[in-house]
């Protein structure tokens, strides 16, 4: 059905903002609580993406310094517009992070691991900034259940067009499965791992809301809906609505879970 594979590009901030953005900035403030981190911290957040975990750092834990690496220059200049100076950006990615040895107390990541393609390397990388007994931390969305936004997508996607189950993140990436962030800190030699579910209610004022942002290019979903033409985004989007539970009002409400995991650094 798709004219050619998607790639799902994240080269522009806004609309990532609107199409999980918005969310991500949710579940930032719930990730942090859960880590309850001591102030006067330096913290680190590896592929701030458009700085929704940075902004949440910077308003809730007091900290003593914030950085982000970024290797969208279209994200990391959004993330530098809404976070005014309050943080440091540097260019950069997971496995090769600007920064030097034992710089920081806490290094996070936010709806990043998955895409990293040599995730035991990135967490190495982490490790290696971070100070002895600092924390890593992370959350990547639950694709294959809990983030029923994108579930809705791809299953309509596949029953149109069954090549597109190729592109579909749950099979994609195990790390967002339970327990695959623990498993793979475990497997990096982080010690007193734990895990946690985080959950939040994506609230749809209608359908329009719910399908536009997937027409913003960036992500994914967004990247394969971009190959279609007009007659098959048509089909895919009428075939989303009919799964969508959708109330009396016309607002959609689904569910977003997250499944986070930290670690302690032993050197």
């Amino acid at each position: 059905m798709a004219n050619q594979p998607a790639p799902g590009p994240w080269n522009q901030g806004e609309p990532y903002e609107r199409y999980v953005g918005r969310w991500s900035r949710r579940v930032a403030p719930l990730f942090l609580d859960w880590l309850a981190a001591p102030a006067d911290r330096d913290w680190l957040d590896v592929g701030c993406g458009t700085g929704a975990l940075c902004g949440a750092i910077l308003d809730r834990c007091s900290p003593r310094s914030v950085s982000g690496v970024e290797p969208s220059d279209g994200f990391r200049e959004t993330a530098t517009r809404k976070l005014s100076g309050r943080a440091t950006l540097h260019p950069g990615n997971a496995t090769a992070i600007p920064l030097g040895d034992s710089s920081v107390d806490i290094a996070v990541s936010g709806l990043v691991m998955n895409f990293v393609p040599d995730q035991p390397a990135a967490l190495r990388e982490m490790a290696r900034i971070c100070r002895d007994g600092g924390t890593i931390a992370a959350y990547v969305w639950d694709y294959a259940e809990g983030m029923e936004m994108m579930r809705h997508f791809w299953t309509a996607a596949v029953s149109l067009d069954p090549a597109a189950a190729t592109l579909d993140e749950s099979p994609r990436f195990p790390v967002c499965l339970p327990g695959g962030l623990a498993n793979l800190m475990r497997g990096g030699g982080l010690v007193d791992v734990e895990s946690t579910a985080i959950e939040i209610q994506t609230v749809f004022a209608d359908f329009d809301d719910y399908w536009q942002p997937f027409l913003g290019g960036t992500g994914p979903a967004p990247a394969y809906a971009a190959t279609l033409d007009e007659e098959e985004r048509k089909a895919l989007s009428e075939r989303i609505r009919e799964g969508l539970p959708v109330a009396s009002d016309g607002s959609i409400t689904l569910l977003a879970r997250a499944w986070a995991a930290r670690g302690r650094v032993a050197k």
